[in-house]
């Protein structure tokens, strides 16, 4: 029967890597036929209707709300100029040094990235960023990598995906919190060193510059009309939620929903207030509607991979190929790094979920080292990875392709999976 699973799964790898389907029919594809394989009843408990679809659909809301939020606040960042004003602040005082605008680049791209995530914290950063560091000579690939890298060094400060891990994981928001602080400072160093050696390994390449903006016609606009600059206070907006979640302990959405408020009361005229609310909010649905389908799917997988008779027939073949020494542990995961490319197995917005879920119920190791496993293997996922969002974006409007910008990111980032898995093989085998 484990066997039989296991091809299940494989189909739906095939399906997702040729796009066949979209991921998140695949996974719900996967978890209906993954329930009916193992003999589980259309209705009732442990069942394909009631457990699998029903109860597995709604089991990562609490992440799907802080998407929302996440989206509305970055939704807020853009319209109301903050990020750009963050942007341009930062490449005014690079000036023409490559160097010292890519790295304000990134950290402001990180800084983006303790916000939303995906192609739109890409284009909060980039949409300035990138011409900016081209324009001062960086080199096309190391300018999306740059994006890229920083947005990733932001993510373990991210609270829509604290709130991901302790909802698929079963785990604390403390705990979750306590390994994204370990994992952190691998992300930032790699992040730093991928600017330091890509823009000095190039050199300056000359291409293209910033547009200019364009006055209105009929008057003489002041600086702040001209860039869209928001006011100085209100560029303290991403910190908000961060210092309530990190330092105050705030639940994770009061913390994303008092940056809405920050950013809105910092930014608008009180007669203005209510529209720019709506306007953002619905805006924020439509970027949140794809991740929040896929957090649907992985719902529906991580419930059938999860019943008793589905763990029961996995469990000997996952054991089997699971290391349990912490230096295999630390190779043989390292070495696996590539399988969460292109949608592949161990993607933990895919088919990895799944393989999660299984870890954790059949026992092959504790839910904390599941989660040092998938949360390293993200770190991979959100920058070296062709098909996501983020990464075809900042290829794109780089002009370059994201199969470049994978093979320039690469070798960074399977470093910080690598700190990531050694940190998680020590505390937690």
């Amino acid at each position: 029967m484990g066997i039989v699973i296991l091809l299940i799964m494989l189909a739906g790898v095939v399906l997702m890597l040729t796009r066949k389907l979209p991921t998140a029919f695949a996974l719900v594809l996967l978890g209906v036929a993954v329930a009916l394989v193992v003999g589980a009843p259309l209705t009732g408990e442990a069942s394909v209707f009631d457990t699998v679809l029903q109860e597995g659909s709604a089991r990562l809301a609490a992440t799907m709300i802080a998407i929302l939020l996440g989206s509305w606040l970055g939704k807020l960042l853009d319209e109301t100029g903050i990020a750009g004003t963050l942007v341009r602040k930062i490449v005014e005082f690079g000036g023409d040094r490559p160097t010292v605008v890519a790295l304000g680049v990134l950290g402001i791209s990180a800084l983006v990235g303790t916000v939303t995530g995906s192609a739109p914290a890409a284009m909060l950063a980039g949409i300035i960023g990138i011409p900016a560091m081209i324009a001062v000579g960086v080199p096309k690939v190391t300018a999306a990598g740059t994006i890229l890298m920083g947005i990733a060094a932001g993510m373990p400060f991210e609270l829509p995906v604290w709130q991901f891990f302790s909802t698929a994981l079963d785990l604390p928001v403390d705990t979750v919190r306590g390994f994204m602080m370990r994992l952190f400072p691998f992300a930032a160093f790699f992040a730093v060193l991928f600017v330091l050696v890509e823009t000095r390994r190039r050199g300056v390449e000359h291409t293209w510059s910033l547009r200019s903006f364009d006055a209105r016609p009929d008057r003489r606009p002041s600086r702040r009309e001209r860039l869209g600059d928001a006011p100085w206070y209100a560029l303290f907006t991403p910190a908000v939620p961060l210092v309530l979640a990190l330092v105050l302990d705030v639940a994770i959405i009061p913390s994303l929903l008092a940056g809405v408020l920050f950013a809105l009361v910092t930014t608008t005229r009180p007669r203005d207030m209510n529209t720019r609310l709506l306007r953002t909010l619905y805006a924020g649905f439509e970027v949140a509607a794809a991740p929040i389908a896929l957090f649907v799917a992985i719902g529906v997988l991580l419930a059938a991979v999860q019943l008793p008779d589905a763990v029961t027939a996995l469990e000997p073949l996952v054991e089997a190929v699971s290391p349990q020494n912490p230096v295999l542990f630390v190779l043989v995961f390292t070495a696996l790094v590539p399988l969460c490319l292109y949608r592949g197995p161990l993607n933990v917005y895919g088919l990895g979920a799944g393989i999660a879920g299984v870890l954790i119920a059949a026992g092959i190791y504790p839910a904390v080292a599941v989660l040092g496993l998938t949360a390293s293997y993200n770190q991979v996922f959100g920058v070296a990875d062709p098909t996501s969002t983020q990464t075809v974006w900042s290829a794109q409007y780089s002009g370059v392709s994201p199969q470049q910008v994978m093979v320039r990111t690469l070798p960074y980032v399977w470093c910080v999976a690598l700190g990531g898995l050694a940190v998680t093989a020590a505390l937690h085998l």
